[in-house]
């Protein structure tokens, strides 16, 4: 039987990546997919699906794909691709309809699962991605087999209403251009339009057309049409006479005193709700009293003379006119042949016409208001004006209620603009919208009549980005300008830090160092997120939302962010770019996870942040790792090494080379008196400090603190840090709990010489086996007694695979007399003691090719085996603890510390093992 193409496309994975990863450059949407038995059926197999496709969206006959010209997609269709492929370019094209301009995309096999693909491409709006990768692929399966319940039009309508739902408005829109196009970045705070522009310490925020900048006051003002009026009237400005009412028969009486015609209006309204203009007499007045009424928050209503004329709005920013625009009411004009209503609808029929602000017009909205005006001007609804006729459906000009605008900018009188901002200044508003009443804008109101009927917080712009007639004004620009002045930044510099390990402390030195310079540091790291030394979330914090909430920090002034390889592939990077990008190491740890299944993949991750270094930035790549030195090669900036190789090696030679063509480099030059850090730039070479005079390196024994500070002195000097400073910098940072909290913490105990430690990897472990090695030789040959024994107690996560945790074992056992194997408190998803075993397993093969260590146990719980450990070292002894829970066991030895000094002694009333959780010893062993 001949297999038949059926709907099979699924979804087996959706990721949004909302910064550079590894697919892209930018944010991206990932799907993973399914194609079932599709993957036999390529595009020229199913007959007329090229051709429905293209019928439904029409825009995918631009798309060039990989062939790099216009109709390049199509070209492909025809020949035959894949499914997959189909749907990443139908995700874009739907997009691409709502007017998301976005073109990028890719889709890849996914390695060892036929059938299966990886499909990335662009969005603008996180949920408009996400809602056409959703369509996108129902799209595909209903033209392998039509689907009865899938109806294209509506599909699409509904897929437009959420777009609409979700986009930005036209004035907020305009802002966001603007500032894309000036470098500023930009980050949305919330689903409406409150947008922060800028980092840190620059940032400022907008919410629509209110800034950071607008006054409260002047909103409050603006927003009491009497107080404005009573104001502008007091500084000599042109303005209608007023008073507020709050009942009926004041309003009457007020109109009586004012003189008719009168316009009543809601003492706090807005988009022209609630306006009733040129009433003739009290019961006009008594009826318009109520619908006034109705829109005003305070219950206060406004009665003022009417002013004839023409309705002008003049958009004041930072006090200066940026724009003027004529608004003229809602309306149509009779063709002989149509009714009203028909005129209506032809009308709302034009495309520049949506719902609300989400086009250039709003559609014209009939309500009983309209239909009272029309019947007012002699005719019905149903009625066909004759031809020419107009008839208004609207009193006032507003947008929001179906009006049209015409561009005045240059034509207004100086007086006039002369007005208009001086309304502004005395509001206190830097953008405001001065709405004027006259006959002719070109004309001094004072000398036509005209006035000034209001003065609004936070005008729409669309009537002068987007007028019906006339030409458009690039009002965004004064706004920008007025936020970031020419030659002001928006950016705070940012370093990233990733690799296996040493991210941490690294971090933390770089955050030391800018931090003596008078720097607010916004630093996150696997222990939380540290705003200016203070620790405000206690988590693990290496991903992208943590990046993001440092940048929305308006006292950082520098983030330091440790970037983990999980963050990168679940969203990616949390911000656009980093000024330095620092890459310490890459070694083979959390292989197996995430499709990451070599070092060579996991070193593609952590170059990530190397590809997100721009052109004016740099790369401090470690020049003694032959994956971070390949790396140098993604860099668009300057690559700045670093490495602790001897002169002589071909590391050097390589780096040297490098210098001599006006590179920089950081390196260990050894002498008698030990290692000097060096800071070689082109043909200069600076002495910054020697090895053993940094408290982080215990003398130059931490090696892993010594390439640290390497990587962490290097970033700084890429970052503009004087060398001084970052001596200094150095100098001050030690190991201590303090300021590196479970990062080799020496704390000596009963006489014990105890280090804390998070080590919790093969790779760790080695860097960590070398140091205790150096410390117990050190050790012993200054001990007078028997030789010290070295105790450690080791752990791993549950999600590395079994041969890593055999070799952490294997490893630690050269390097320990005793281990003691525990586990960490969360599982990752392992049974309770099967971590332990396989660790144990590698101890014990270790130990049967003639490890140093002599005896191993193993006692689950973290505190627990801290108390074994303590309690059977003797002065004198190494303790090295790799933990989890860093606090508690500080906290462990504190106790045991306490008690010693009171007198108490270990071996009497310090706290014990629990003997049920303890196993092993010289016999298993």
């Amino acid at each position: 039987m001949t297999e038949r193409p059926t709907p099979d496309l699924t979804i087996l994975e959706t990721r949004v990546y909302r910064g550079a990863n590894v697919w892209s450059y930018d944010k991206a949407v990932h799907l993973v997919v399914d194609l079932g038995v599709l993957e036999k059926f390529p595009t020229n197999t199913l007959p007329g699906f090229t051709d429905n496709l293209l019928e439904m969206l029409p825009g995918l006959r631009e798309h060039s794909c990989s062939r790099g010209r216009r109709g390049g997609f199509v070209e492909r269709l025809v020949e035959g691709t894949w499914l997959g492929h189909v749907a990443e370019h139908t995700a874009l094209a739907l997009q691409q309809v709502v007017g998301h301009d976005v073109r990028r995309g890719k889709t890849r096999q996914v390695k060892g699962s036929p059938g299966q693909y990886n499909v990335v491409f662009g969005y603008a709006d996180e949920q408009v991605g996400l809602a056409a990768a959703r369509l996108a692929v129902r799209l595909v399966n209903h033209l392998v087999e039509a689907d009865p319940g899938f109806d294209w039009d509506e599909e699409l309508e509904s897929f437009i209403t959420r777009a609409q739902r979700t986009a930005f408005g036209p004035s907020t829109q305009a802002i966001l251009d603007e500032a894309v196009s000036r470098d500023i970045p930009w980050l949305r705070l919330n689903k409406y339009s409150l947008v922060q522009l800028g980092q840190g310490v620059h940032a400022k925020r907008i919410r629509a057309t209110m800034t950071s900048a607008t006054s409260a006051i002047a909103v409050d003002i603006a927003s009491d049409k009497d107080l404005t009026t009573s104001l502008l009237g007091a500084a000599g400005l042109p303005v209608p006479k007023q008073e507020s009412v709050r009942t009926e028969e004041a309003c009457v009486r007020a109109a009586d005193r004012i003189g008719y015609p009168v316009v009543v209006k809601p003492l706090d309204g807005n988009h022209g709700r609630g306006v009733c203009l040129n009433l003739q007499d009290a019961a006009e007045v008594r009826k318009a009293y109520d619908v006034a009424l109705g829109e005003s928050r305070r219950g206060t209503v406004i009665v003022e003379s009417m002013v004839t004329g023409k309705d002008y709005r003049c958009l004041i920013i930072d006090g200066r006119v940026a724009a003027i625009a004529e608004r003229v009411p809602a309306s149509i004009t009779g063709d002989g042949t149509s009714t009203v209503e028909q005129l209506v609808d032809l009308a709302n029929a034009d495309p520049r016409r949506g719902v609300g602000h989400e086009k250039v017009l709003t559609r014209i909205k009939v309500d009983d208001t309209a239909v009272g005006l029309v019947r007012d001007q002699g005719f019905e609804m149903s009625d066909v004006p004759p031809e020419g006729t107009t008839v208004r459906l609207a009193l006032t000009g507003n947008m929001s209620t179906g009006g049209i605008s015409i561009d005045r900018t240059y034509e207004a009188h100086p007086e006039n603009v002369e007005i208009a901002e001086e309304a502004a200044r005395m509001v206190g508003l830097d953008i405001a919208g001065i709405d004027f009443i006259c006959p002719d804008i070109t004309e001094p109101v004072r000398e036509t009549g005209g006035a000034i009927c209001e003065v609004n917080a936070a005008p729409g712009f669309r009537m002068h980005t987007h007028p019906t007639i006339g030409e458009p004004q690039f009002i965004a620009k004064p706004v920008v300008d007025m936020l970031f002045p020419p030659g002001s930044t928006s950016r705070i510099p940012i370093i990233a830090v990733t690799g296996t390990n040493g991210k941490t402390t690294t971090a933390r030195m770089i955050s030391h160092i800018f931090k003596g310079m008078g720097r607010k540091v916004g630093m996150t790291s696997t222990d939380g997120v540290v705003i200016d030394e203070r620790l405000v979330i206690r988590a693990d914090a290496s991903g992208p939302r943590s990046a993001r909430m440092v940048l929305q920090n308006p006292r950082v002034d520098t983030a330091v962010f440790e970037v983990a390889r999980g963050g990168i592939l679940r969203e990616g990077l949390g911000y656009e770019r980093n000024d330095v990008a620092v890459v310490l190491n890459v070694q083979p740890d959390h292989l197996g996870l995430r499709g990451i299944d070599t070092v060579e993949q996991l070193a593609d991750v952590k170059a990530v942040l190397v590809e997100a270094v721009p052109r004016d930035g740099h790369a401090v790549l470690n020049a003694d790792d032959p994956l971070v030195r390949e790396m140098r090669r993604r860099c668009s900036g300057q690559v700045v090494w670093f490495s602790m190789e001897e002169p002589g090696s071909e590391t050097r030679d390589m780096i040297d080379a490098h210098c001599r063509r006006g590179g920089k480099a950081l390196v260990l030059n050894p002498s008698e008196r030990g290692e000097m850090i060096v800071v070689k730039h082109g043909p200069r070479e600076m002495q910054l400090a020697w090895t053993h005079l940094l408290p982080a390196t215990f003398g130059g024994r931490a090696r892993m603190n010594v390439q640290n500070a390497l990587g962490a002195a290097a970033a700084a000097f890429a970052a503009g840090a004087p060398l001084h400073d970052i001596r200094q910098g150095l100098r001050s940072f030690s190991t201590n709990y303090y300021l590196s909290p479970g990062r080799l913490n020496e704390v000596e105990v009963n006489g014990v010489n105890v280090i804390v430690d998070y080590c919790h990897n093969a790779p760790g472990m080695r860097m960590l086996g070398d140091f205790v090695d150096r410390v117990g030789d050190s050790m012993s040959s200054s001990h007078d007694l028997a030789r010290p024994s070295r105790i450690g107690i080791i752990a791993t996560a549950g999600d590395r695979r079994d041969e890593d945790m055999r070799e952490l074992g294997h490893i630690a056992a050269q390097h320990f007399d005793v281990v003691v194997v525990r586990e960490d408190e969360s599982l990752r998803g392992r049974e309770r003691g099967v971590v332990a075993s396989l660790v144990l397993e590698g101890v014990r093969a270790a130990m049967a090719e003639g490890a140093r260590c002599k005896q191993v146990e193993e006692v689950l719980d973290e505190i627990s085996a801290v108390r074994h450990a303590m309690s059977r070292a003797n002065r004198g002894d190494l303790l090295v603890l790799c933990v989890d829970k860093h606090a508690a066991v500080m906290s462990e030895l504190e106790t045991w510390s306490s008690q010693a000094q009171a007198g108490a002694g270990v071996s009497s009333d310090a706290p014990a093992a629990d003997p049920d959780l303890v196993s092993g010893g010289p016999a298993e062993a």
